[in-house]
């Protein structure tokens, strides 16, 4: 599988599907802080068919590096750029979750690669987010099953035993050990572009679980309101992952976001 480098900072990506002739072919996925890329497994073959489907590791996740900290959300968009340089895309639409929404907005301020936003549960600035909740030790299992409450809803975790046991496997193997995280938790603290929404005039759908316990669904609405081409979808009774939770709603709205250009 191919890595790109951001300087010293090698990245783990992988991308998928042919894309079509199309003005733009390619889908990027920015996840949510210390998760690696198995959050995008309900999404990858949804957008693998129609688009190319580009899901990096995000530094300190999966097989990509973790330098010391602390991050920025400059550093992890200049990734988003090294990858898609590496894979020899021009441009790409971007579906960013939390830390990754915030990595997709300034990616839409200061790249020309990104075309149209699907965020979900973002906010246009840190404070007031609590993503302390979704901390968990890739060691323990028990801690990592225990943590994706605060990520799902209840009603997920009790109907869902099958799946959970496996985003457990997945997130033992992919997620960012405590320093990691801690630097990643440094961007999400000082991340704060809500004087500049007005600046973004990329097309952007907002989508927010109704249950959201880390980043309140008035978040989303208000970062909705902001963007001068904003559109806020609440998706009813899902939590934050709204992704892995909502999937089959998530990739209906999502992809009709994206054909609505062509």
């Amino acid at each position: 599988m191919p890595h790109a480098a951001n300087g010293d900072v090698d990245l783990y990506y992988e991308v998928d599907g042919e894309g079509g002739d199309r003005d733009v072919d390619a889908v990027a996925f920015c996840g949510e802080i210390g998760y690696g890329p198995w959050q995008w497994g309900w999404q990858h073959a949804a957008v693998a068919g129609p688009y190319r489907a580009v899901v990096p590791a995000t530094r300190g996740t999966g097989d990509s590096d973790a330098p010391p900290g602390p991050y920025a959300v400059g550093h992890l968009a200049a990734d988003l750029d090294a990858v898609l340089a590496d894979a020899g895309i021009r441009a790409a639409h971007v579906v960013g979750v939390g830390l990754g929404g915030m990595v997709a907005l300034h990616a839409a301020l200061h790249s020309r690669r990104v075309r149209k936003l699907a965020l979900v549960g973002t906010a246009a600035y840190g404070s007031g987010i609590d993503p302390d909740s979704l901390w968990a030790d890739p060691a323990d299992p028990a801690a990592l099953e225990s943590s994706l409450r605060a990520a799902v809803t209840d009603e997920f975790l009790d109907f869902q035993p099958s799946v959970v046991s496996r985003i457990v496997e997945w997130r033992a193997a992919e997620d960012a050990d405590r320093d990691a995280w801690e630097a990643a938790r440094a961007a999400v603290r000082e991340f704060d572009v809500a004087d500049r929404l007005y600046e973004v005039s990329n097309e952007a759908l907002v989508l927010h679980g109704s249950e959201d316990a880390v980043c309140p669904p008035t978040k989303g609405e208000e970062l909705a309101e902001g963007l001068p081409r904003g559109e806020f979808v609440e998706v009813d009774g899902a939590g934050h992952l709204a992704n892995v939770e909502a999937s089959r709603e998530v990739n209906d709205r999502v992809l009709a976001f994206l054909e609505g250009e062509e």
